[in-house]
């Protein structure tokens, strides 16, 4: 059920990020190390939010893996 939330909750505010980027039909230049491109708000709001997206996806998939791989401490031994 928990899974089931979570999915809905991530759609409704893919859904809120795309429809504010629709709305926004203004163009800017976007500067980055390398190069520059001019895009429009709506663009920009969908990359940005699917990137955002990735990364937090990867980051919790490290996460998991670091628990699974660390090794779990033995329970301590009575010496009587």
């Amino acid at each position: 059920m928990r899974i089931y939330i979570t999915l809905f909750l991530i759609l409704f505010l893919l859904f809120v990020a795309f429809i504010f980027g629709s709305q926004n039909e203004q163009t800017f230049t976007l500067n980055y190390m390398i190069a520059k491109t001019e895009m429009s708000v709506a663009q920009a709001v969908s990359l940005f939010t699917v990137i955002g997206i990735v990364i937090g996806f990867l980051l919790s998939l490290l996460g998991r893996l670091i628990k699974a791989v660390k090794p779990k401490k033995a329970p301590l031994q009575d010496k009587a």
